[in-house]
């Protein structure tokens, strides 16, 4: 993590609305978290801003919001940050921000899903909307999404080590749920629009089901096995199963295989960033072990 040298302030935010959009600059002004690349601040009722201040790449991400996410938007049965207004880097702020529209709700990684039925149809509709071919020129995936068999040595050591901190109870039974999914077919089907980052900390519930997904960040085409994973991230214990029937096209056994491999990827990642704020090390979140914990032991037990 790369703080940025700007301090971000309600006053800042304010003078960079002044100049760039007067028509906002008086609304409230009110922090409502730092995520691992930007800050947000809620303007006013519907509205939030988004800075970039831990992450050389939080720029990037904000402008493939703003180009990508308007056209999507309005086509996805649950609300999402829209983005209204492109920040300019600037004397006073030197870096791109966004005003997006605010999407309520509790994080999940705060508040779990605990509504199974409920919380699997949203996920599924969510994802059966948004997995359309992507336009010639979409963003790729930073990384994300190309072939299990690329990560590999990063799965492995990740699990090795979690095994060895204690922090896994079954890492045999992980190991054997990654090296099946490796070896599946690899997706044949044009690149479709992706998410790309559905952790709990991106997903928002409110009266125990899902209500809006944020962070579009990471938004790319490639394998839909990718977002699929978020079954067993997301969901509480037993909704998987009604999620793939809910999900359109019906994944077939190779995409299932890919996506339980993705979905030991992100747990464990997600698992060393809680044990990591346990210790309170920088750009650890305790919040994100918890459900890591509960995925690893769901895909273990098959």
């Amino acid at each position: 993590m790369t703080a940025t040298e700007t301090d971000i302030t309600e006053e800042l935010i304010r003078e960079l609305l002044r100049e760039q959009r007067p028509d906002l600059a008086d609304r409230p002004i009110v922090l409502g978290a730092r995520g691992w690349d930007n800050q947000i601040w809620r303007l006013g009722d519907d509205l939030a801003v988004r800075l970039p201040w831990a992450t050389q790449s939080a720029d990037e991400l904000l402008r493939k919001e703003h180009a990508w996410l308007p056209g999507l938007a309005p086509g996805l049965p649950l609300p999402v940050p829209v983005p209204q207004h492109l920040g300019e880097p600037s004397a006073r702020f030197p870096r791109s921000w966004i005003v997006t529209t605010w999407v309520p709700g509790e994080p999940a990684d705060r508040a779990p899903a605990t509504r199974a039925a409920e919380s699997a149809d949203a996920l599924a509709a969510f994802l059966t909307a948004l997995h359309r071919p992507a336009p010639e020129g979409a963003p790729a995936g930073r990384g994300r999404g190309g072939p299990l068999s690329a990560a590999a040595e990063h799965v492995e050591g990740a699990l090795a080590s979690a095994a060895e901190l204690g922090l896994v109870d079954a890492p045999d039974a992980i190991r054997a749920v990654w090296e099946d999914a490796a070896a599946a077919p690899e997706w044949a089907g044009p690149p479709m629009w992706l998410h790309g980052d559905l952790h709990p900390a991106n997903v928002l519930t409110a009266d125990g089901t899902f209500c809006g997904v944020i962070d579009f960040g990471d938004l790319f085409a490639g394998d839909p096995a990718f977002d699929l994973a978020a079954a067993w991230i997301l969901l509480p214990d037993g909704a998987a199963d009604r999620f793939h029937e809910a999900y359109r096209p019906s994944p077939d056994p190779a995409m299932l295989r890919r996506a339980r491999g993705h979905a030991v990827a992100r747990a464990l990642m997600c698992l060393h960033i809680g044990h990591a704020g346990d210790h309170g090390r920088l750009g650890g979140k305790s919040t994100w072990g918890p459900p890591a914990r509960a995925a690893l032991r769901r895909l273990a037990a098959g």
